[in-house]
């Protein structure tokens, strides 16, 4: 990634000529007057840094900046030969532009991130690329001056290190700072302001204590060292640019106090080695800064990656987790369906072989009866007979019917959907009492009392209510009690429901058989001959319209049926408010 600083590619040439310009002067500015030399040539730092943030084709802006730095050089005035003077002014510049695009080419293909400090691999590359390309510019400086006999051949080895090395350091102060820059994200926090603030308080209260008369000696020494755990404590604690600004401003104070003829690196009457000594603590300090610093910034983030990747993994767990609780509710309520429909095939299967059953016996039984009582008829010549094996053929043809009724209707109940028609309770009870069978009541006359309290239309299954009332009417006339028959049918609508109610006077039922009522061919008594399929019809029926039966009997003072039925339209409603109450 490359920051533009300008739309004009002009603009940035004359602005890499400029800071170049600039930083040879911060380089004069701190220079050994004595020896006429310079501990460090921020130019080759600036250079190489402005290649790789503006891209290649700045690299005249190096050329201008070092042909200007050229004419202001002490040894300009020592080259008489214009033509050997641009023959040296070209070398030098080229070789300077040379090392520019070579430190930026090595950079890409070994750093290959903007900012070489994010692992510390990257440190360690980026100085392995300061000290090859340093070789560049120095090798064309050394051979310019050499063979323009500027230099004195005895003295180019000496020279090849000492401008090797302050380029060398040039490099490692000003390369990384520019580098630096267009990773900054500011975002003061009270902790690191806080701890700003400690920072230069201890500073200060360094620099106060070595005014100390006592220490007044050893101040010069000892600051070149106490300096280092600050640089530690600005690597570990703050990002890249504040610990890199930390070594530089560090670097650059001991070689202004060398240049001043103090501090812990300058030794009297050895100028030189003062310069070495110097630039090597320079080196050290610096490439130690950018390692720790790097080191601290990968640790951190690999921390965020692995913070991030454990994140993911409890989504995944969670999502994982989800995906299987839906599944295995989606298995307990498909085996929960398997098991209901499992058990109505048992239920089912249990009726059918009841059902086989009992309609071979209540079938043929009164096919049986009438065909013993024609043969009976056949035999006997007396007349006086002929009417009561009549009435005996009735009563078994009319068993037969009613009790295929009773199949039909248990058919129709199971193959028809509810349906949804108007319904007037008056009108429907008394033609369930002009349906009802009173062939068996021997001269009784029955009782009917209907009460019917709707006041607006009802919405039901008008046959299957039918069915309902017609086999509860025919059992209360049914099983009377020696007496007249009494049936009482109450209808009240209350809330989009019917509660129905059909009291009588008959014998009753005893207490053992009212949880078995309503199973299939199931009899409370064998008076009547009944099938015992009626209220296993009236429960059937009752199922389809989603509706509730209840029955209270007392042996020998009758039996009330009580029913509880929805309008249908309003089943879905009534049901979704009773599963939350099964849940609860």
């Amino acid at each position: 990634m490359k920051i533009h600083l300008t739309r004009s590619v002009d603009f940035n040439i004359l602005l890499v000529a400029l800071f170049y310009y600039l930083s040879a002067e911060v380089g004069f500015l701190l220079s050994f007057e004595s020896i006429q030399a310079l501990p460090f040539w921020p130019p080759a730092g600036i250079a190489l840094a402005m290649v790789i943030l503006l891209g290649r084709k700045v690299w005249p802006g190096i050329a201008i900046g070092s042909l200007v730095i050229i004419v202001k050089s002490y040894w300009f005035g020592a080259i008489y030969s214009v033509q050997v003077l641009m023959a040296v002014s070209v070398l030098i510049a080229t070789t300077a532009v040379v090392e520019a695009l070579a430190g930026e080419f090595l950079f890409k293909r070994l750093v290959k991130s903007v900012y070489p400090f994010a692992k510390a691999v990257h440190a360690f590359q980026f100085l392995l690329i300061a000290l090859l390309i340093s070789w560049i510019s120095t090798g064309g400086t050394v051979l310019a001056l050499g063979l323009s006999n500027v230099l004195a051949s005895q003295d180019w080895v000496n020279a090849l290190f000492a401008l090797w090395m302050r380029n060398v350091v040039g490099i490692l102060l000003f390369s990384p700072v520019l580098l630096a820059i267009p990773g900054i994200q500011f975002k003061p926090t009270l902790i690191k302001t806080g701890e700003i603030a400690l920072f230069v308080l201890c500073c200060a209260g360094v620099f106060f204590l070595f005014q100390l008369k006592a220490l007044q000696y050893v101040a010069p020494f000892a600051l070149a060292f106490v300096a280092i755990p600050f640089l530690l404590w600005l690597s570990f604690r703050f990002k890249g640019l504040v610990a890199i600004s930390g070594y530089v401003i560090a670097s650059l104070v001991a070689i202004y106090a060398t240049s001043k003829q103090a501090g812990p690196f300058y030794l009297t009457d050895l100028a030189g080695d003062s310069i070495i000594l110097l630039q090597v603590y320079v080196v050290v300090i610096s490439v130690s800064a950018l390692v720790l610093s790097a080191a601290v910034h990968e640790r951190k983030q690999a921390q965020q990656a692995l913070k991030k990747l454990s994140e993911n993994l409890e989504a995944m767990v969670q999502h994982r987790t989800k995906e299987l609780e839906e599944e295995i509710q989606h298995r307990k309520e498909a085996q929960n369906k398997l098991q209901v429909t499992n058990d109505e095939l048992v239920k089912r299967n249990t009726e059918l072989d009841n059902f086989v059953y009992s309609v071979s016996h209540d079938l043929r039984a009164p096919i049986a009866s009438i065909l013993g009582l024609i043969n009976l008829a056949k035999s006997d010549r007396s007349s006086n007979l002929k009417d009561i094996y009549l009435d005996m053929m009735e009563k078994s043809a009319r068993q037969q019917d009613y009790f295929i009724r009773e199949i039909l209707d248990q058919s129709r109940n199971a193959r028809l959907e509810v349906k949804r028609e108007p319904v007037q309770f008056q009108t429907l009870i008394e033609e369930a009492f002009e349906q009802v069978d009173y062939s068996n009541l021997n001269g009784k006359r029955v009782e009917k009392v209907i009460k019917v309290d709707q006041d607006e239309p009802f919405y039901c299954d008008k046959w299957r209510l039918k069915v309902i009332l017609n086999n509860v009417i025919s059992n209360a006339i049914r099983y009377k009690n020696g007496k007249d028959p009494v049936v009482q049918v109450n209808a009240r609508i209350d809330r989009n429901r019917v509660k129905l109610s059909v009291q009588d006077n008959g014998k009753g039922i005893e207490k053992k058989h009212l949880s078995h009522l309503g199973k299939m061919f199931y009899r409370a008594t064998d008076e009547g001959a009944g099938s015992g399929l009626g209220l296993y019809i009236v429960k059937e029926t009752l199922e389809k319209l989603q509706g509730s039966m209840a029955i209270e009997s007392e042996e020998g003072h009758g039996t009330t049926v009580k029913f509880e039925i929805p309008e249908v339209g309003n089943q879905v409603e009534s049901l979704a408010k009773t599963v939350p109450a099964m849940n609860a």
